[in-house]
């Protein structure tokens, strides 16, 4: 894993242009996943954003923007050798910036707090601090100028790897202490990508950070992903109210919809209302617990493509992972290559903190959330891809 504390290769502006695809003069060079990197140029908050391409031996590409840390395409092969992007995203920086009009959070690399907490209310060092309530009451994401709309710092980058930093002021949608968070993409020779979170504080604060890509392993996201076959190595999850909060209960997923210790199709049960849960979450929108307590050299949970035969492993040394089935996608944007996204174009799985940890970390079972000063927070999440 990088430390915060080596010394970061500086990007050089040779480098950065060659991330742009060269001279403005020059024809742009279009990416295996057909983006034009000239689309991605512009200066947020005085920070430039570039698109930057990884590769491996094998061919993956992957596309990373540093506008939200956002992952904007994954190209890898399919049972034909075909290369699909499997991941949603925009052709454009500006579709990603323009939260007013076309409001996401495609490939982001999240902060400070993925997920939910409750009434927007955490509690540091016993005093209560209100954050902002950004969806149904609760803040979502770092609340509306999370990290997924605001520009990393790029550096380092080579054809297979980039670090990225975010320095957040203390007070930043009121979370207390200046953080400083870095998180490396890699592409490995295995088709994996491989992204590695650190960040230290100035203050006692909260911090869970995870990747938020929106997968579709049929490489067409006009097909939805009720066809894709879902793995989660879990016996319990973090049921949640009609206002999608944890109550704070661990519930068995033995005997209920959300039993997918043998691998079925998420689209089974998406729609079976007279589960509570399933109603609740409008579909799957929940936190399960992992069975493999840290170890991330376990499968954590897995999805596969039918269509196209591509397989998606997961690994995290986090304790629980996110589960979200598009629901909320609706037919009002609209992605690469000109691709409307509706509901079930594609699923997230995100590796993280149970959601609204600060508020339970009292419960049993919960894990803890907390960053203090000299203090290093990690966290590691693993996407692999093959065929099967």
């Amino acid at each position: 894993m990088n430390s915060l504390f080596k010394a970061f290769i500086p990007v050089s502006t040779a480098m950065l242009m060659a991330a742009c695809g060269g001279s403005k003069q020059a024809a742009p060079e279009l990416t295996l996943s057909g983006l034009n990197p000239e689309q991605f140029v512009d200066t947020v908050a005085g920070i430039p954003t570039q698109l930057f391409t990884l590769k491996n031996a094998a061919g993956m590409e992957v596309c990373v923007t540093n506008f939200g840390g956002r992952v904007v395409s994954i190209m890898v092969p399919d049972k034909d050798g075909q290369m699909k992007d499997v991941v949603l995203g925009f052709d454009n920086v500006h579709d990603y910036i323009n939260k007013e009009v076309t409001p996401s959070d495609f490939g982001a690399a999240i902060g400070r707090y993925a997920n939910r907490l409750n009434q927007g209310k955490i509690v540091i060092e016993g005093k209560e601090i209100q954050l902002p309530q950004n969806n149904f009451g609760h803040c979502l994401h770092g609340g509306p100028e999370g990290w997924q709309y605001q520009p990393y710092e790029v550096m380092a980058y080579d054809t297979a790897s980039i670090v990225l930093k975010r320095i957040s002021p203390d007070g930043d949608m009121n979370f207390p202490g200046e953080v400083t968070a870095v998180v490396t993409y890699t592409v490995q020779e295995d088709n994996t990508l491989d992204i590695c979170y650190e960040a230290t504080t100035t203050q006692p604060t909260v911090i869970n950070m995870t990747n938020h890509s929106y997968f579709n392993l049929n490489g067409d996201p006009t097909q939805p992903i009720t066809n894709h076959l879902l793995y989660v190595n879990s016996d319990a999850y973090t049921p949640v109210d009609s206002t999608y909060m944890t109550t704070g209960a661990i519930m068995p997923v033995e005997g209920t919809p959300m039993d997918f210790r043998v691998a079925h199709e998420v689209g089974q049960d998406i729609k079976n209302f007279d589960f509570e849960q399933i109603k609740n979450g409008n579909g799957f929108d929940h936190n399960w617990c992992l069975n493999t307590k840290g170890d991330d050299t376990q499968v954590a949970a897995s999805l596969y493509s039918p269509v196209t035969g591509i397989l998606l492993e997961v690994y995290t040394d986090e304790p629980g992972i996110q589960v979200y089935s598009g629901n909320f996608l609706d037919g009002s944007q609209t992605g690469k290559k000109g691709i409307v996204y509706n509901q079930h174009a594609a699923i997230c799985l995100e590796t993280q903190k149970y959601p609204d940890t600060p508020n339970k970390s009292n419960l049993p079972g919960w894990p803890n959330a907390n960053l203090n000063p000299g203090e290093t927070y990690t966290s590691h999440c693993a996407y692999k891809f093959s065929v099967k």
